[in-house]
């Protein structure tokens, strides 16, 4: 008795002791399709977060970018899914949002740093919620393989009669393929081919903008017309290039053996590793003296889980995404995807800086379908792959490939009708 007596006040002096100790902070897990980012994310991002924030646990953990979407949402639905949620761009993540998925961000600490087009990838229709931090974009352009440029005299083009110069001066050398491009996965005909050269045509936001409002069809001269650019382009291509995937693209450049390569950013750090010495110029214009046009799509964001048992370290976590720190090291730590804040960065891969200068130089625009038009049966997405791989392949005459698009969004989309 004497000893639980004598116990008594320590044990009340420990209960007041714990009661009135700071929470400790948490662990938050990050989703991601990035799994070629998870060692950068452990060994310089994380790790520079957590010096800010020490003793804050952050776990990066990935999912294979094919099993992200559909392996996300069940998480997500049975509770289980990590606290800070990377967002693809536009309808898969605004379909997270309206299904309750992710935290309501206006307002927060760090949005502050982007501006209005940095955000629309990750906005209701109406501009009212934003639901995810912009974090990256990728800038699309083409690559040129310097040694090749040197040997046939070769200087990038400026311009479409300059670029079809080019590209007949090396198929006329021989031995090396003018294009490193094939159309056997498909993706490539739009994304690194269709909305690269076709901002040029359809004058970048005001095209876009202009198909969504109906003020604007796919079988006007100003998209068409990309087609039949496209098509001109096929008689470039490797031989065998209905067969050729995106990887044999890659190692065709890597290797030498072509002399042009349509890019995204993204693979600025694949050619790197692999010792090539390469340069990079915008989409030729078509004439001398037009303004030039850019696609600098917006590519991931980052939100939060409306179910996160640790929301205010997941709120550090987004504020500090948003500051100049992060914003640096990712640039330059993940080469060929660029800050959408509006941080100045000096940015320190010479390709990289070449796309990233271009923001200055043209117009910047977004791909053109990825905004409300990949809404209908079959996603746009999936038409412009198949239409743009058979116009390349020369098995799809030009206004044929318009007339299937414009027809297939005026099926669900009452402005196309």
């Amino acid at each position: 008795m004497e000893t639980l007596l004598m116990r008594t006040p320590f044990l009340a002096t420990l209960l007041a002791a714990t009661l009135l100790a700071p929470a400790q902070a948490g662990t938050l897990t990050i989703e991601s399709w990035r799994v070629d980012d998870k060692a950068l994310w452990e060994s310089t991002l994380i790790p520079a977060f957590q010096r800010k924030h020490p003793g804050v646990e952050v776990k990066f953990a990935p999912t294979a970018p094919t099993e992200y979407d559909s392996s996300l949402s069940a998480r997500l639905t049975g509770g289980t899914a990590g606290d800070l949620i990377a967002c693809r761009p536009f309808d898969v993540s605004l379909a997270l949002y309206k299904k309750g998925h992710l935290e309501k961000l206006d307002g927060r600490p760090g949005m502050e740093h982007f501006p209005a087009s940095a955000k629309v990838a990750w906005q209701t229709d109406d501009g009212k919620d934003s639901y995810c931090m912009p974090m990256a974009s990728v800038i699309h352009g083409f690559f040129y393989n310097k040694a090749i440029f040197r040997k046939l005299a070769l200087q990038p083009p400026k311009t479409e009669a300059e670029l079809f110069a080019l590209l007949e001066a090396v198929k006329k050398a021989g031995g090396i393929a003018p294009l490193a491009l094939g159309t056997a996965d498909q993706w490539e005909a739009n994304q690194i081919v269709f909305t690269n050269l076709g901002p040029n045509y359809w004058q970048g936001e005001a095209g876009r903008k202009a198909l969504i409002a109906g003020q604007a069809k796919f079988t006007d001269p100003a998209f068409e017309g990309v087609f039949e650019l496209m098509s001109r382009l096929g008689a470039y291509l490797p031989k065998g290039a209905s067969a050729q995937t995106y990887g044999d693209s890659q190692n065709l450049f890597a290797l030498g053996r072509a002399a042009v390569y349509p890019a995204g950013s993204w693979d600025i750090a694949y050619f790197n590793q692999q010792g090539v010495e390469f340069g990079a110029f915008p989409p030729p214009v078509r004439k001398a003296g037009d303004k030039c046009f850019i696609s600098d799509h917006t590519d991931i964001g980052m939100g939060i889980n409306r179910k996160s048992k640790n929301k205010e370290d997941a709120q550090k976590f987004i504020t500090w995404l948003g500051s100049q720190e992060f914003a640096d090291l990712y640039t330059n730590k993940v080469t060929g995807f660029f800050s959408l804040s509006n941080h100045l960065i000096a940015v320190r891969d010479p390709v990289a800086k070449q796309m990233m200068d271009w923001r200055t130089q043209c117009g910047s625009t977004i791909r053109l379908n990825s905004q409300v038009l990949n809404r209908g049966t079959p996603p746009m997405e999936n038409e412009l792959w198949n239409v743009g791989a058979q116009v390349l392949n020369g098995k799809l005459a030009p206004k044929d490939a318009a007339t299937r698009i414009q027809t297939g969004l005026a099926k669900w989309h009452k402005p196309a009708q």
